[in-house]
């Protein structure tokens, strides 16, 4: 049997940073806040410096080891390089429903911004069906409108934060009180709400077989998009708290129409509307692509059906794979809960992060940029922040956990 082509290197050092800003600005300013306040209130800023931490040292573990595996799976490929099989499967099927259940709740955050009464789901579904045809059409096509949303969505933002500070304030944003009011286990619970936010850096490493010199690329891309989203975040972050105040922001379902709305300029709300569902698309079309990608890896090594190894011969893309994720998605539309989704994502993504930060601790002085201090703290980090998520996270992503085991179980057990 012919091994499978590889995919083509077309994207650049600016097409990467894009991609990873626009994977975390999207899925973290439009749903990460409300839930983070909820728990922690303004100690969420706490919370916010939290993730931000452990956010960078995982990235540093990513960067570390995607410049000398510069291939498609990310950790994935890692844990089996590094690790063991067994590693490097966890890792990679913690990516996969992870990020499938975030895409779900990508969707449907698009959909309640622009859809009419009674239409969220079928819009949302629509929105899958479309991006996954841009993804069809190869990865610059995914790059180009990346970029394109990406300006929109900071826009906005700027827009935004400039109207909510000079505007007025809820009456209950008077004095935030103490940041540990709510306890140090609501602000760890905050940071792994708030973690979510950060994990869009995993698309750059997954997308390591199309960048181009991706031992220079990738790190620099990887560290670079962390810095900026970070950076919007903490603004974001600290106006909401101004102007919103902790209790009216853990309500809202729409915090930063509401940030405009009660600094006093309605006129607005339709234009943050706007870039709340050009955030969306723009992190949901990262998502499938970076999902799409790790599906690949897997299957490459028998880890998931041989089916979804095929690369389109003309635009040197896991065609089969992007189509099986966008199927899956558009049935967990149907029934899957924002918040929900959130913890169950964290807890998919920090597990893959600890993989992650394993992996890099292992490596050898010739392909250390970082000091294994950084991976040590990244571990205990996601360690923490998984057992500080909500119970309900916590058991069913276990479980999830546990049937993927069982599948491969079965797959290394069957004769060749």
């Amino acid at each position: 049997m012919t091994a499978p082509p590889p995919l083509a290197r077309r994207l650049g050092l600016f097409d990467a940073i894009v991609i990873g800003v626009g994977s975390m600005v999207g899925a973290g300013v439009f749903a990460s806040f409300a839930p983070a306040s909820a728990v922690a209130g303004a100690g969420l800023l706490i919370g916010l410096a939290v993730a931000a931490v452990v956010a960078f040292c995982n990235a540093t573990s990513s960067a570390q080891l995607a410049a000398q595996y510069p291939t498609s799976g990310g950790t994935y490929v890692y844990g089996r390089e590094r690790l063991g099989q067994w590693p490097g499967f966890v890792a990679g099927w913690s990516f996969v429903i992870g990020k499938t259940a975030s895409s779900a709740a990508m969707a449907l955050v698009f959909a309640a911004y622009v859809a009419p009464a009674g239409y969220t789901e079928l819009v949302a579904i629509l929105a899958i069906t479309a991006l996954t045809t841009v993804n069809y059409f190869g990865i610059t096509r995914t790059a180009l409108l990346t970029k394109v949303l990406v300006l929109a969505v900071l826009a906005v933002l700027v827009t935004a934060v400039t109207l909510g500070a000079t505007g007025s304030s809820s009456p209950a944003a008077e004095g935030l009180g103490s940041f540990t009011a709510d306890g140090w286990y609501g602000i760890l619970q905050s940071a792994g709400f708030l973690f979510f936010a950060f994990a869009g850096y995993a698309r750059i490493a997954t997308l390591g077989e199309e960048v181009v010199q991706p031992e220079r690329t990738i790190p620099r891309a990887i560290v670079s998009a962390l810095g900026i989203a970070l950076l919007v975040y903490a603004v974001v972050a600290l106006s909401l708290l101004s102007v919103l105040g902790p209790e009216l922001l853990a309500s809202s379902s729409a915090p930063l129409v509401d940030l405009v709305s009660t600094a006093g300029h309605s006129w607005a709300a339709p234009l943050v509307r706007f870039g709340a569902a050009a955030a969306a698309l723009g992190a949901l079309l990262a998502l499938i692509a970076g999902i799409g990608r790790t599906s690949l890896a897997m299957a490459r090594h028998r880890d998931l059906p041989s089916y979804l190894t095929a690369v389109h011969a003309r635009y040197s893309v896991p065609h089969r794979a992007e189509i099986t994720v966008a199927a899956v998605v558009c049935v967990l539309i149907l029934v899957v809960d924002l918040r929900d989704a959130i913890g169950f994502s964290s807890f998919g993504v920090l597990l893959y992060y600890l993989v992650a930060n394993l992996s890099a601790y292992n490596q050898d002085s010739q392909h250390r940029r970082y000091p294994r201090a950084l991976q040590i703290v990244g571990s205990i980090g996601c360690v923490i922040l998984l057992a500080t998520l909500p119970a309900t996270s916590i058991a069913v992503g276990i479980v999830v956990v546990a049937l993927g085991v069982g599948y491969r179980l079965v797959q290394v057990r069957r004769p060749d």
